[in-house]
């Protein structure tokens, strides 16, 4: 808020030609980052609006000017020239309290604007104090800013005068209050950080297409180079790690994947699921789904704790990831075969033909529907048509199949009896 001390100062000189009253205006201007005419403006508002209150006469016709570069103010009532300075200490106090409204409101609209004007951006901010969850950050000593339980990284804490920096999440007006919501959480954070760190971001040699991001956890990052002789990956990185180190020091260790951004989207999902080394990708535009095949030795990592990766993987490439083994990828091409084949006119070929189009369970040919098979198979609405009831009906008997096993499980679990290993292995991890 505006320093008491300004205001001391101004109700000592409102009514005076004082060339001081220049020096404290340009200090409040200065200081608060208020227009300099604005505050003019608020002096001579708050003098008239004395004046009246002093004359009685809210009919009349004041006007007040202060020269902006002398100080020195003339008065007029109805026309005639008035003493300013015979109006008195309770006419002086009145001023101030008006000046005192204007001025904050003034500075409200400032900060208003100027934060609004940075919403999207890093801001650094000390921290204050802790209310209920709600971190209290103080920005230039100007203002404060809050950033909600729901806005920190989980597992962090920043201990008061630590410095920080934040994203500006929000500017509103509540109450007659500006309030800054910050956070650290959203996925722009990492973006802007990447911008601080790696210059030719910021020069549009480098672009970040795609980001995905479990705050305090994992994000994939996918980046690509405008100018082919700079590899966008090492860009990132920087010298030893230097750049990226410097990124995942500021968000306590978050795990960061740099991954590189391809227009195929197969090479996309292969790099998005590094570390893991995928042998095979099935792609069905129709679902939107792509079904990875990895090793055994591989799927763990394809998955990630807690599916982290393929999650963050399917986020980063808009596209609904299946991890499987090659075996169960081979059992679930026996068990869309067998029911394919089971519809008059079904047989290897129309097999062929669907793997093609990235069906390769009865799930996806259930989910398909009719028109896609009719339109890119070019196959009669009939057979097209079989061929989604027999998976429906195929898919309806495996579910209860599981169903019927899970409760065999149960049951034995609950008898004491050790279960048996399942025959069709895993299940496939699901984004």
């Amino acid at each position: 808020m505006v320093s008491t001390f300004y205001f001391k100062q101004l109700r000592i000189m409102v009514f005076m030609v004082n060339p001081e009253l220049i020096r404290i205006v340009e200090n409040i201007a200065r200081d608060r980052k208020i227009d300099k005419e604005s505050i003019f403006l608020d002096l001579e508002e708050a003098i008239i609006s004395s004046s009246k209150k002093h004359f009685g006469d809210l009919a009349g016709v004041f006007e007040v000017h202060i020269d902006r570069n002398s100080g020195e103010m003339t008065a007029t009532r109805n026309g005639e020239s008035i003493d300013i300075k015979q109006l008195g200490r309770i006419s002086a106090q009145a001023a101030k309290q008006v000046m005192v409204q204007k001025i904050r409101a003034d500075e409200r609209d400032s900060i208003f604007t100027e934060f609004a004007q940075r919403r999207g951006e890093i801001i650094s901010g000390t921290v204050v104090r802790y209310e209920g969850g709600t971190m209290i950050i103080s920005l230039n000593h100007r203002t404060e800013a809050i950033m909600p339980k729901s806005e920190q990284i989980a597992g962090q804490t920043h201990k008061p005068s630590e410095r920080i920096q934040c994203l500006i999440l929000e500017v509103k007006e509540v109450s007659s209050q500006i309030k800054i919501i910050l956070s650290r959480t959203h996925p722009d954070f990492i973006r802007r950080l990447f911008e601080l760190e790696v210059p030719e971001i910021v020069e549009s040699i480098i672009e970040i297409r795609a980001l995905a991001r479990e705050a305090g956890y994992r994000t994939k990052v996918a980046v690509a180079s405008l100018d082919e002789k700079v590899d966008a990956v090492g860009a990132c990185v920087g010298v030893r790690g230097s750049r990226i180190k410097n990124i995942v020091d500021e968000l306590g260790g978050e795990k960061i994947d740099i991954v590189r951004w391809s227009d195929s989207s197969q090479i996309f999902i292969t790099n998005a699921l590094m570390p893991a080394k995928v042998s095979e990708i099935a792609l069905c535009f129709e679902l939107g789904r792509a079904t990875v095949v990895v090793d055994d030795d591989q799927l763990s990592l394809a998955i990630g704790k807690h599916g982290q990766n393929v999650r963050l993987a399917a986020r980063i490439t808009g596209w609904d990831i299946d991890i499987l083994t090659p075996d169960e990828y081979n059992q679930s091409i026996e068990k869309l075969t067998n029911c394919v084949k089971t519809v008059e006119g079904g047989d290897d070929m129309m097999v062929d033909k669907l793997i093609a189009l990235g069906i390769i369970s009865v799930a996806d040919l259930e989910d398909v529907g009719v028109e896609p098979l009719v339109k890119e198979l070019n196959i009669k609405d009939e057979l097209a048509g079989k061929l989604i009831t027999a998976a429906e009906g195929e898919a309806k008997r495996l579910a209860s199949q599981k169903t019927s096993q899970a409760e065999n499980l149960l049951k034995q679990s609950a008898d004491g009896a050790a279960p048996p290993e399942a025959k069709d292995g895993g299940i496939a991890e699901s984004v």
